[in-house]
């Protein structure tokens, strides 16, 4: 189920033109993954369903802020008004000498590049066969991703994703999660040994440490294992209560669930 948090704002993020996207349901995939790392600037180039679409609102998982301020143009050029870096998604090599960057390179290069004030973007193509050779003469640089050559194709939203995400991680160099894990008391070593010899007690019972000359090792083998999980003191409290679980008796026929058949 999806969750919507808050998020802040890389400084700058660069604009997403999508050239002729063909599926809606695309565009709307494409503004939940920018809405996920936090761009809002979607620009569209002669959208072959035409815009708005409520297919794309289907698929944007409340993204709806990226689709609303979209913007539709019938040129590439006035797409990319005020831009004054743009890159060029594509997975082909291309007859051009433009520089050809790995996402990560060219993120760093967009942060660098809206430090400045200056806003820049990035262009992807048709679901079918991407940019035309024109289009990419538009650019300023190629970005490429390292997908496996023997099957190059994403599907856009994910090569949106990917810049998306590679621009946010360069923008936050801690690249610290938004959430951590709760902090846990480890348990006390008194509690550790009391779960040692409540263990041991246990499977003495049940004469697993068999043969008797192997028992020293055994013993050291589960208490290097127990202590090398670092418990917390909620942990070591159920794992006493699961031993002494183990350690009652089981009455005949419990565990059975009410309405079995049982033999006459």
């Amino acid at each position: 189920m999806s969750q919507i948090s808050e998020t802040t704002t890389p400084p700058g993020p660069p604009a997403i033109i999508l050239v002729e996207p063909q599926m809606g349901e695309n565009i709307g995939m494409v503004a939940r993954a920018m809405a996920n790392f936090g761009l809002t600037d979607l620009r569209l180039v002669r959208p072959r369903d035409g815009w708005p679409n409520e297919r794309a609102r289907a698929t944007a998982s409340r993204a709806d802020h990226v689709l609303d301020s979209a913007r539709v143009f019938d040129r590439l050029e006035d797409a990319l008004a005020g831009l004054s870096l743009v890159y060029a998604t594509t997975a082909r090599a291309r007859d051009s000498y433009k520089p050809v960057r790995g996402p990560q390179e060219a993120a760093e290069r967009l942060v660098a590049h809206a430090t400045t004030g200056a806003k820049a973007g990035v262009m992807f193509g048709r679901e079918k066969y991407g940019l035309e050779n024109d289009e990419i003469g538009r650019a300023d640089e190629i970005v490429t991703f390292p997908v496996n050559p023997d099957f190059a194709s994403l599907n856009i939203a994910q090569a949106v994703l990917l810049v998306s995400y590679a621009f946010r991680t360069a923008a936050d160099p801690s690249h610290a999660p938004r959430f951590s894990a709760p902090p846990t008391q480890q348990a006390d070593k008194a509690d550790l040994f009391r779960l040692f010899d409540h263990l041991e007690g246990a499977l003495d019972k049940r004469n697993y440490f068999f043969p008797p000359h192997k028992r020293e090792a055994l013993l050291q083998n589960l208490r290097t294992m127990l202590t090398k999980a670092h418990f917390s003191e909620q942990e070591v409290r159920t794992l006493r209560g699961v031993i002494r679980s183990l350690e009652r008796p089981v009455d005949a026929g419990e565990g059975e669930n009410e309405g079995e058949g049982r033999p006459a």
